[in-house]
């Protein structure tokens, strides 16, 4: 043959696709204006080719070419095939850039077309495909592919089953084991699935000793999946001290102290993971929300910044791209929640941000679809405290009594979904008494918990006990200077007519967050009061403004 199939192979092994995928235009041209050239010849130049096109992200090219190879393979006559139950591991390759030019394994090729279809996000067409391989033909990398299929199609136990077989094949897949811990797997029967006797050459002790912080893992990842997030971080801070400076573990960590509103903690070890790996993505947008929730837009900007810089084309970052427009611009901030979704339909904090943004514009309705589609990716509190608070706005109080209450079954240990109960019942002037009793037990619970603190502090000033709302606001000031504290006691000795305590208290809250706009707008309330000037009256420069707007068409067209 004029073109060499060897250094085409050479070309692939050495990673140049550009050159590979030229050559091999020549090489599969070459097969074709050949009438003698056997239909295998041809299917293998197919794959050769479809591999270089694989490796230059050119998926939609590489999947034709190997649909093109299926389809001699279905037409080589049976002798002139390698028996696919005397392949041994080497002769299979786990990626579409690793070939082998001796033997065709029609497997292999279906299982090359899968990645193609996962790479276009073509799930539906990706599962088809790989279901065609038998259970006893499947690799490592084709068990875990396929729990990911099975789960993206919500088909949690054919997931399972599959996560499975990846364990017990090799038990460090640490992907399957957090997949199976979400699927709601038990830790004992994670680990029940690996291999009890030790590796030849190593010891009974010693094979427990090197798998011990394996098991710690899987109790760890149970803990948290099951909302137990106390455990969680026990056993994470356990890994961390026997590995220290691991940035897995450590973003595990922030995660969880994230999700559980350890707010400093989890800014602290973020921090921390930056600053051993500064091109990290992962839960970056966990970051994101943090810095937003803190008003510290100059980090915040940096952040986004630097991610956008490390891979334009992730989820996280733009998530975290959205959280920086969310007070400037929402619709604009939506519209990048959004696109995070169509780069990763699975991103539940994409979907959980998308939710936020539609709550702030008013779209209750939308925003119920968004939290309902990160609460079936996975339980998360924020997408619970979402929902309630649409159901609320919708005058649903049954369906956000029934949310929050499963938020608290699913958490029973949890101060955040106890408050949240309580927010329900706070909504119905009826049901005060019982908001009360869950915001004490969430504080009783989590002593040092500034929502329910604040949420329970709004009740007596609505029920007219505001002496109970100033002692308890300053009982937590002493202990923490928060920005929210000292907003909420200024409004409540505003309303209180007890001018200067609050005016003190916003420039305390605005020391603490410049950015607090709730101490921005009371401060301005506050200063026309102490001047006589009733707050609430229209001003005489924007009186004049509406009517020059009225008195003008041009200007309004141009406005």
């Amino acid at each position: 043959m004029e073109v060499p199939k060897d250094q085409m192979a050479f070309l692939l092994e050495n990673g140049l696709y550009d050159s590979a995928q030229i050559l091999g235009c020549f090489l599969v041209s070459s097969t074709v204006t050949s009438v003698d050239t056997s239909p295998y010849l041809k299917a293998e130049n197919l794959v050769l080719q479809g591999d270089a096109l694989f490796g230059d992200k050119e998926f939609r090219r590489s999947l034709s070419m190997y649909k093109q190879a299926l389809q001699l393979c279905k037409i080589i006559p049976k002798q002139t095939t390698v028996s696919k139950s005397s392949l041994s591991a080497s002769t299979r390759s786990s990626s579409p850039n690793n070939t082998n030019i001796s033997a065709i394994n029609e497997y292999e090729v279906k299982f090359k077309i899968t990645l193609c279809h996962c790479a276009l996000y073509e799930n539906r067409a990706a599962l088809a495909e790989i279901e065609g391989i038998p259970q006893k033909a499947r690799t490592l990398r084709m068990n875990l592919t396929i729990g990911k299929l099975y789960r993206i199609s919500r088909h949690n136990r054919a997931a399972v089953s599959c996560y499975k077989d990846c364990l017990r094949h090799c038990p460090y897949v640490l992907e399957a084991i957090t997949a199976l811990a979400e699927l709601g797997v038990s830790c004992k029967e994670i680990l029940s699935l690996f291999p009890q006797t030790p590796n030849r050459g190593r010891s009974a002790y010693d094979h427990s000793e090197y798998t011990r912080w394996l098991h710690r893992y899987v109790e760890a990842q149970c803990c948290v999946a099951s909302s137990d997030y106390k455990g969680g971080l026990e056993h994470f801070s356990d890994l961390l001290q026997r590995f220290p400076n691991n940035v897995h573990i450590l973003l595990e960590i922030a995660k969880v102290e994230a999700i559980t509103g350890r707010s400093e903690e989890a800014i602290m070890n973020f921090e921390k993971v930056r600053s051993i790996d500064p091109f990290v993505m992962t839960y970056m947008d966990e970051y994101a929300m943090l810095l937003n929730s803190k008003s510290d837009p100059s980090k915040l900007n940096k952040l986004v910044h630097d991610l956008l810089n490390i891979d334009p084309a992730r989820a996280e970052a733009f998530v975290a791209l959205s959280l920086l427009w969310e007070r400037k611009d929402e619709r604009r901030a939506l519209a990048y929640a959004e696109k995070s979704i169509r780069i990763d339909d699975r991103h539940i904090l994409g979907h959980i941000t998308k939710g936020r943004l539609f709550l702030s514009l008013n779209r209750p309705d939308t925003a119920v679809t968004a939290f309902r589609a990160a609460q079936e990716l996975r339980s998360d509190l924020r997408s619970y405290q979402g929902l309630v608070r649409s159901y609320l706005a919708l005058s649903k109080l049954k369906e956000a009594l029934y949310t929050a209450r499963e938020a608290m079954k699913i958490m029973p240990q949890s101060a955040k979904a106890l408050k949240l109960v309580g927010d329900v019942h706070a909504s119905n002037s009826s049901g005060r008494d019982k908001a009360k009793k869950f915001y004490e037990s969430s504080l009783r619970l989590e002593p040092g918990y500034l929502d329910a603190a604040l949420a329970l502090a709004e009740l007596h000033v609505v029920e007219g006990k505001t002496k109970d709302a100033v002692s308890l606001l300053q009982r937590y000031i002493k202990d923490c200077a928060d920005d929210s504290l000292h907003t909420k006691l200024a409004q409540v000795f505003a309303a209180t007519n007890m001018l200067p305590e609050a005016l003190s208290h916003f420039q305390a809250a605005l020391r603490i967050n410049p950015q607090n706009n709730s101490a921005k707008k009371g401060l301005e309330r506050l200063e026309k009061q102490m001047k006589g000037i009733d707050p609430d009256a229209v001003e005489e420069d924007e009186e004049n403004e509406v009517e020059d707007a009225e008195g003008d068409p041009e200007d309004t067209d141009l406005l």
